[in-house]
């Protein structure tokens, strides 16, 4: 079982403490948040997790206790862009990331992190010449501490879509998006980084840009030396390769507040939130479902 933590939330960043506990107790319970009514006690047993998942802006709250992950299979997706706060207003600063993000690797490995550089988008202040420049000056600081590099573009969805509109924030056009490609690929070729999409639709091959899987069982037997077999995750996009895992995470809960932001909904749950429970937002359900 591939335990995803979390594309709903920044449990690194905010729930570091939960998610601890959880480990400690070996097992969490997970709510539907498209269907309330299916709710699944997961366990964190080590025999039982294969390898799990983290996508972060700021892993810095969990570095000072990584050691409660020995005997665990794990990589990080950490996505570092160049955007100011009026995008992601409560991050730390760009220079502290990109220390956070070596000191990571100096615990764990670069073979075990994957820079994001997204979602890229467009307002009347960035361009695409924003993103081929901030794009190479984060390569040069980081390409010897991560992995590979995974890209995509930016997507409108119900819970974003009018706070894009409000900020004049914009999807990149065919023309756009192969601009970025092909410049993207050079800086990588140059700084010898892999570099692939997420659940895009677009086919960059030519460029020298495949399509990733942002949770890939490839990777996580090259990387951890274990026999694993899972198939392609149903409930993702149709364009995303992932391989099936169990997310643990809970919509609005991560107090980033980035305006692009999918998982980020009209009011935050993140009060809801106690580091002692065994589910991350709200209360403890009666009735546990299905066991994992």
């Amino acid at each position: 079982m591939i335990i995803s933590a979390s594309r709903r939330t920044d449990i690194p960043a905010f729930h570091s403490e939960w998610f601890y506990n959880r480990i400690k107790e070996e097992y969490v319970i997970t709510k539907n948040p498209m269907n309330a009514k299916q709710i699944k006690k997961i366990s964190l047993n080590k025999k039982d997790v294969d390898c799990i998942v983290f996508w972060t802006k700021n892993p810095q709250p969990m570095l000072e206790q990584l050691n409660l992950l020995n005997g665990y299979n794990y990589y990080f997706h950490y996505t570092i862009t160049g955007y100011d706060s009026d995008i992601e207003p409560n991050l730390p600063t760009l220079a502290e990331r990109i220390n956070t993000l070596k000191q990571l690797s100096a615990v764990i490995g670069p073979e075990k992190i994957i820079w994001r550089y997204d979602p890229i988008l467009l307002t009347d202040k960035i361009d695409v010449n924003f993103h081929i420049d901030h794009f190479e000056k984060i390569a040069n600081e980081i390409q010897p501490y991560v992995s590979k590099c995974i890209i995509s573009f930016l997507d409108a969805y119900p819970s974003n879509h009018k706070r894009l509109e409000e900020r004049k924030i914009f999807v990149l056009n065919d023309h756009d998006i192969i601009e970025v490609a092909n410049k993207f690929s050079e800086i990588a070729y140059q700084k010898n980084l892999i570099i692939e999409t997420c659940s895009e639709g677009y086919s960059l091959e030519a460029y020298g840009i495949c399509h990733g899987k942002c949770i890939d069982a490839k990777f996580i037997t090259n990387v951890f030396k274990i026999d694993i077999s899972v198939g392609k995750d149903k409930n993702q996009r149709s364009n995303c390769g992932c391989a099936q895992s169990v997310d643990i995470g809970a919509y609005s809960t991560c107090l980033h507040n980035c305006v692009y932001c999918y998982a980020t909904h009209k009011s935050s749950n993140y009060n809801k939130c106690i580091p002692f429970s065994p589910i991350l937002c709200g209360q403890i359900p009666d009735d546990i479902i299905d066991t994992l």
